[in-house]
């Protein structure tokens, strides 16, 4: 059983689809281990504040059927095959890691965000925070005090789901 992390994101119908995406996880993966849910404003483009939080599971998938899985969940609740990468969304699901696995095909493994974007690091460095990032060799909860957490505000939000 391989540990993955993936990065659920929206900012359209927001509560909408963040409830279709966790549902639609579970559906697939099972029990999800939870990041709490964030509030960010867009990064790269004017728009609607999102609504962001990292999910924990372990599969047995492996890593090109994981990508295309979320893929499928994203087009199953409306996006666009064109979506640009800097555009409003219903649902935005980033495969981040796999177990501690180092690739750039079939997806960039470990996600390039994951060091980037308050919105990724933080929800990451929350539930996995001993956890090493595959080519730093630093823990998230590390990252994360390194982070210049005043370069992107992120606000906690009440998470109202359950599996």
């Amino acid at each position: 059983m391989a540990q993955i992390y993936i990065s659920l994101g929206t900012n359209i119908e927001r509560e909408h689809y963040l409830k279709q995406g966790l549902t639609a996880l579970v559906e697939v993966f099972g029990e999800l281990t939870l990041s709490s849910l964030y509030e960010s404003e867009p990064v790269g483009f004017v728009g609607n504040a999102f609504y962001n939080l990292v999910i924990g599971v372990t599969t047995n998938f492996s890593v090109a059927a994981v990508a295309k899985i979320l893929r499928e969940i994203e087009f199953a609740n409306g996006r666009s095959i064109n979506a640009k990468k800097f555009s409003p969304r219903t649902l935005d699901l980033d495969l981040l890691l796999y177990d501690d696995l180092i690739l750039a095909e079939p997806a960039q493994i470990p996600r390039d965000e994951i060091t980037k974007n308050a919105f990724v690091l933080w929800p990451l460095a929350e539930i996995a925070p001993q956890l090493k990032h595959p080519i730093l060799q630093q823990s998230y909860h590390q990252l994360w005090q390194n982070y210049d957490q005043s370069s992107q505000q992120l606000t906690k939000k009440p998470l109202v789901w359950s599996q």
